[in-house]
């Protein structure tokens, strides 16, 4: 294949070495884009979320027994109010554990599934090549 003139003027102007142009017997495969991975995202804020949750509980776990220990020596009916209150803030903290638990379960069923179609394909090639591949598509269909 012959260079162009535009071609030879790029490598005068811009003073370029002289390439040479290699012809391919096979034309260019179809390139799927690559797809980010979202996996270790997710297990870094899992892991995040997992040890900020067992730290509120294990912090929550201590001040509660203190909590106990005041309201039995007070019996000041506000303090019992208290620990009712840290009672059921831990409750919610043990259930959102589990919650955070599911929800990264399904984020790695979704993120595993991937995509099913792939409509925007990219030709890697010139143009005689695109035109060969089509050409021989169009002789087998």
């Amino acid at each position: 294949m012959k260079k162009t003139r535009m071609e030879e003027s790029f490598e005068d102007i811009f003073n370029l070495p002289q390439s040479e142009i290699v012809e391919e017997d096979t034309p260019s495969e179809l390139v799927e884009p690559a797809l980010p991975s979202v996996s270790s995202d997710i297990d870094s804020d899992y892991q995040y979320a997992r040890e900020n949750l067992y730290n509120v509980i294990e912090r929550g776990s201590d001040a509660l027994n203190t909590l106990v220990e005041l309201a039995n020596q007070s019996e000041s009916p506000r303090a019992f109010e208290v620990v009712g209150t840290l009672i059921k803030t831990l409750t919610d903290a043990n259930k959102d554990l589990l919650e955070v638990q599911k929800k990264v379960k399904s984020l790695k069923e979704e993120s595993a599934k991937g995509p099913t179609n792939v409509t925007n394909a990219l030709f890697v090639g010139n143009t005689a090549e695109l035109q060969q591949l089509i050409k021989d598509n169009s002789k087998n269909v």
